[in-house]
């Protein structure tokens, strides 16, 4: 193409990876931001009592899992960066590691759900907990299926591979950022 000629092949040639992903992505942003926006719905019924609610969680261990997936999106950033060059076995580990920090963040999901659930607190005891367990759940869902893909991509690398399961991770990444302030800090 020449300086000054337009490409009219339009935006969807130009998203990198798949567009199916893209499709998966989407949709599963937009249930994310029905879910966010249903809390933040209820959450003006009761802002007494969600913010009550909010005290039984553990703001400092949702932060140092912001950090985890920060970081492990950085890790799928280089994966992809490095992707584009001849160096195969730096992209597997950095797909690697970028699973194994969604296996720490998972850890330490699982520990903050059982205290919360040690003291009694169930998705039955107020609508915030209705809320925060179903989507940070759903949120912990996709980032196992996050850590398959990512590890199904490290065994078949190609370009194309590694760009569709990196996009998926930075969504999980992205959802977290907004869940994060929205479930955790929002007084």
């Amino acid at each position: 193409m020449r300086a000054g000629e337009t490409n009219n092949s339009g935006v969807l040639d130009e998203l990198p990876g798949d567009l199916m992903m893209w499709v998966l992505i989407v949709s599963e942003l937009l249930v994310f931001g029905a879910g966010l926006a249903a809390f933040l719905g209820v959450r003006v019924v009761d802002p007494d009592g969600f913010a009550a609610a909010r005290n039984y969680l553990h703001p400092a261990l949702a932060g140092l899992n912001t950090i985890v997936l920060i970081t492990s999106g950085y890790f799928a950033a280089r994966a992809l960066d490095l992707s584009k060059g001849q160096r195969q076995s730096s992209v597997r580990w950095n797909l690697l590691w970028a699973g194994l920090l969604g296996a720490v963040f998972l850890a330490i999901k699982i520990y903050e759900y059982a205290d919360v659930a040690g003291q009694g607190i169930s998705t039955e005891t107020h609508p915030f907990f209705t809320f925060y367990y179903l989507l940070t759940g759903f949120h912990a869902l996709h980032v196992l299926a996050g850590m398959v893909i990512l590890a199904l991509v490290s065994w078949k690398r190609t370009s194309r591979n590694v760009e569709v399961g990196t996009a998926f991770w930075h969504m999980v990444d992205l959802v977290w950022v907004l869940l994060f302030p929205v479930i955790y800090l929002l007084a």
